[in-house]
C-alpha cells in the first residue's frame, strides 16, 4: 500500500521578476507523495512560471527549492530531469521531423555496447509508452504528422519516460479527446498509487473535483489560498481567483433567423497516408447571416479539417461544392479564402495563429496589408491607426502596439487574431476551438466577442471540444463523428447527452443523421 503525505518537494519564498512584470512574489508550494496539487488561477497569476522554476527552465531571483530534504537549484531541464522532476509543457515542444521514438528519448537515446543508436529498443520502449497512454500509433511516425491532442499525449509519454518522483502538467487535457482524458486520469490515479507526487495546473474546476487532492490558488504571483479539494466550493476558489464572486460567464442573445450566407454540400476529404479512408465524409450544412453554427465532435472526427477545407489548405483532394450568398465559389486557397470572404482562427494559436516574434501591430495588420500599404511600401500612420481601432475594438489589453505578441497572455492573443481577420471585413467566420488554454474570464470576454460579432451580422462557425461551451454559444449545433455528420439540431432541443451518443464512434454510420423533426 502506498503511503502518501510525506513532503517530496518543498518551494518557499520563490519570487521572480521578468522586465515590466513581477510574475512571482514569497511564494510558498509543497508537493506530496501520492498526491496531486492543483495549482489554479487566471492567466498571468503565476502558476506556469511556478512550475518553470521547479523545472529548471527559469532560476528563482529569490527563494529555495528543497527536493526530499536536500537543497536543490537546476541549471536546466535536463538537471531537474536527471533529479527526478519531469514536466509536461502547456506549449508542445516536439521536434517535427523525428519520429515519436526519437521525440520521447531525446538526449537519452539508448545504446548497444560499441555506442550504436539502439533503434530497435527505443521503438520497443516508445511502442510501449504508447500503449500505456493507448495512443495507436506507430512509434516511427513523425511527430510534425500528428494532431494537436496526439502531440500533447507524447509529450506526456515523454515525462512518463524519465521515470520521475515529481511530475509538473500544464493544462495536460487542453487538447485531448473525452477518451484521451479519461486514459489521462486512469494513468494519474495509477501514479498516485505509486507514489509520485504531481502538481497540476489547469483551468477546469471539474477536472480538479475529479483527481485533485490539494489545491493552490495563485493571483497576481501571490498565493491567495491553500487547501484540501474537498474542502473547497466551486464559489470560492473562483473569489480566490479573481477577488470578486463568480460572474455569470454567459448570457448569449438570440438571434433572429436571417438569409442564408454559406452552403455547403457533400464536403469530402480523403485521408493522405490510408487509401480508402475519409477525415470528412460529405458532409453538408448552412449558415445564416447572424448565426453561430456549433460543431462538436470527439478527437478525430473531422472537425478541424473540415474548417481548412473551407478555407482552401487542402486543394485537389477535397470534393464537393460551397456557395456563398448563393453564389457557388471555388476556394483553391487561404488567398480565395480571404478574397471570398472567410476568415480562420486555427486550433493551434500560437504555431498557426500568430507569428511570435512580431508585434502586435504586425500580427493585426498581417491579413489586410492592402488597406494600409502604398505603391508596395507600409504607412506606419496608417498602420498605426487600423491596428489601434481594431484591438480598441476588440478590447486587447497591451502596453504598446510595437509589443511582441509573445508577451501577451493568451486571451490577448486570441483576441488579436480575431481583430486580425475582423480587418479584413469577412462574411463568415471560422473558429477552432477559439477558448483553447485561456481563463474562465477571458473566455467570457470572446464568447460576449462573439455574441457582438453574430449581431453585427457575421455568420459564425465555431469548432469545441467542450459541450458546456458549444451549448452557451450556439444557435444550431452539428455533430460530426469519424467525419460524418451524426446530428443537427437547434440548441434549445439538445443537451449534453444526446450530443455525445452521436459523437461517439458506431459501427453503422450508414444511416442518415439525426435531425430535431426524427
Amino acid at each position: 500500500m502506498t503511503v502518501t503525505g510525506q513532503v517530496v518537494l518543498e518551494a518557499h519564498g520563490i519570487s521572480k521578476s521578468f522586465p515590466g512584470v513581477q510574475a512571482l512574489d514569497q511564494v510558498d508550494l509543497t508537493l506530496q507523495r501520492g498526491r496531486l496539487t492543483a495549482l489554479l488561477g487566471e492567466n498571468g497569476a503565476g502558476k506556469s512560471t511556478l512550475m518553470n522554476i521547479l523545472a529548471g527552465v527559469f532560476a528563482p531571483d529569490t527563494g529555495t527549492i528543497r527536493l526530499q530534504g536536500q537543497e536543490v537549484r537546476f541549471a536546466n531541464t535536463r538537471a531537474a530531469q536527471d533529479a527526478g522532476i519531469s514536466m509536461i509543457f502547456q506549449e508542445l515542444n516536439l521536434i517535427p521531423n523525428l519520429t515519436i521514438a526519437e521525440n520521447l528519448f531525446l538526449g537519452r537515446e539508448p545504446r548497444t555496447r560499441i555506442g550504436f543508436l539502439a533503434a530497435a529498443e527505443m521503438n520497443r520502449n516508445a511502442a510501449a509508452l504508447l500503449a500505456r497512454l493507448d495512443l495507436r500509433v506507430p512509434p516511427t511516425t513523425s511527430a510534425g504528422s500528428l494532431r494537436v491532442g496526439q502531440q500533447q499525449v507524447v509529450e506526456i509519454a515523454r515525462a512518463l519516460s524519465c521515470d520521475a518522483r515529481v511530475i509538473i502538467m500544464d493544462e495536460p487535457t487542453s487538447a485531448l479527446s473525452d477518451r484521451e482524458i479519461s486514459v489521462l486520469f486512469a494513468l494519474i490515479a495509477a501514479l498516485k498509487r505509486d507514489g509520485v507526487a504531481l502538481a497540476y495546473i489547469t483551468h477546469k474546476l471539474d477536472e480538479v473535483a475529479r483527481i485533485g487532492d490539494d489545491a493552490v490558488v495563485l493571483r497576481d504571483g501571490r498565493v491567495t489560498g491553500t487547501a484540501p479539494v474537498a474542502d473547497l466550493s466551486h464559489d470560492q476558489i473562483v473569489r480566490m481567483m479573481v477577488g470578486r464572486d463568480r460572474l455569470d460567464l454567459y448570457q448569449k442573445t438570440s438571434s433572429p433567423a436571417e438569409t442564408e450566407v454559406l452552403r455547403v454540400e457533400g464536403i469530402t476529404l480523403p485521408h493522405p497516408d490510408r487509401p480508402g479512408d475519409l477525415l470528412v465524409h460529405h458532409v453538408s450544412f448552412q449558415v445564416r447571416r447572424g448565426e453561430v453554427l456549433g460543431i462538436f465532435g470527439l478527437m478525430g472526427a473531422g472537425r478541424t479539417e473540415l474548417l481548412e477545407t473551407l478555407f482552401g489548405l487542402h486543394p485537389g483532394r477535397s470534393t464537393g461544392e460551397v456557395f456563398l450568398r448563393g453564389q457557388r465559389v471555388r476556394i483553391p486557397s487561404p488567398a480565395d479564402a480571404i478574397r471570398h470572404g472567410l476568415a480562420l482562427a486555427p486550433e493551434d494559436r500560437k504555431r498557426e495563429g500568430i507569428i511570435l516574434e512580431m508585434t502586435v501591430a504586425a500580427n493585426t495588420s498581417l491579413a489586410s496589408l492592402q488597406r494600409i500599404e502604398r505603391f508596395g511600401l507600409l504607412v506606419n500612420r496608417a498602420e498605426r491607426e487600423h491596428v489601434t481601432q481594431a484591438l480598441q475594438r476588440f478590447r486587447v489589453k497591451t502596453p504598446s502596439i510595437q509589443q511582441l505578441i509573445r508577451n501577451l497572455s493568451g486571451g490577448n492573443q486570441q483576441k488579436v487574431i480575431l481583430a486580425k481577420w475582423l480587418a479584413t471585413k469577412p462574411i463568415v467566420l471560422l473558429l477552432d476551438e477559439p477558448t483553447r488554454g485561456i481563463d474562465v474570464h477571458a473566455k467570457k470576454e470572446i464568447y460576449t466577442l462573439i455574441d457582438e460579432l453574430a449581431r453585427d451580422g457575421l455568420a459564425v462557425l465555431l469548432v469545441s471540444s467542450e459541450l458546456p461551451e458549444v451549448l452557451a454559444l450556439a444557435d444550431r449545433i452539428l455533430v460530426l463523428s469519424e467525419g460524418r455528420k451524426t446530428m443537427e439540431v437547434e440548441r434549445q432541443f439538445a443537451n449534453e447527452e444526446m450530443l455525445m451518443k452521436a459523437a461517439l464512434p458506431s459501427d453503422s454510420r450508414t444511416k442518415r443523421p439525426w435531425t430535431q423533426n426524427d
